[in-house]
């Protein structure tokens, strides 16, 4: 039994060795920079969820007035309709790079400084909020309007209507396009990077491309496709749960 685990211990060494000489061989700048990636991977994964957080819970509110009080809603409301569907195409029009000049004062305002995880979380939900809210009524949207109507006849609440007929039955629409939503921020998060705002982003650039470390920008771009694919898999799973 002893000489069985020596061996398994010997193989495994050699296994570990040789994978070790391989990165340093292949990717040298990228190994050295190991344990900056470990952090950068926080930094995105943090900046992913907080701008998810904040962002998605403005979006989703808004997506729900718009829904509501857009044509033939259920409180429908020409006025705040069109002032909320003109500041959404408004903040979306503009490029996420331009947004993180134009927001440096406010950002430094929050948090007091313009770089790092946290400073580039606040163009991120900016950009996040309208981007979302449009998901979320384009989702809604979907909602039979048969079910609406007759949770209406049936003398349902407006908040009852939003939570059992809209949230409900457009979960599985709702999940979809949180899915994509997630997605762009993380490809938010690696856009930040051009501006120090830390995470694989700024490794991808800072440390790889400004320094001409292909194998530095290689691997941040791995990195960032696995946290994607994470994230895909997960909101598939949710959304076979909600269809069954």
């Amino acid at each position: 039994m002893s000489e069985l685990v020596l061996t398994i211990g010997s193989s495994w060494n050699e296994v570990s060795s040789g994978i070790v000489t391989f990165l340093e061989t292949n990717i040298p700048y990228a190994w050295e920079l190991r344990e900056e990636f470990v952090e950068a991977i926080w930094e995105t994964v943090y900046m992913m969820l907080v701008s998810i957080g904040i962002g998605g819970l403005i979006g989703l509110i808004l997506g729900i007035i718009m829904t509501v009080t857009g044509f033939n809603g259920i409180l429908e409301n020409k006025v705040v309709y069109k002032v909320l569907d003109s500041l959404v195409n408004i903040f979306r029009s503009i490029p996420f790079i331009i947004l993180l000049a134009l927001l440096i004062n406010v950002t430094r305002a929050i948090v007091g400084t313009t770089i790092g995880p946290t400073a580039a979380t606040i163009p991120i939900i900016v950009s996040t909020i309208p981007f979302f809210a449009r998901q979320v009524e384009i989702a809604l949207l979907e909602v039979n309007p048969g079910v609406v109507e007759a949770a209406e006849a049936m003398g349902s609440s407006s908040f009852d209507i939003i939570t059992r007929v809209y949230l409900r039955e457009g979960l599985t629409a709702l999940l979809r396009v949180s899915a994509s939503t997630v997605i762009n921020v993380i490809g938010l998060t690696a856009m930040a990077g051009t501006v120090g705002g830390g995470g694989l982003g700024t490794m991808a650039i800072a440390r790889g491309y400004q320094r001409s470390r292909m194998d530095v920008i290689l691997v941040a771009t791995v990195l960032i496709l696995i946290i994607v694919f994470i994230t895909q898999l997960i909101f598939n799973w949710l959304i076979r749960k909600t269809e069954h």
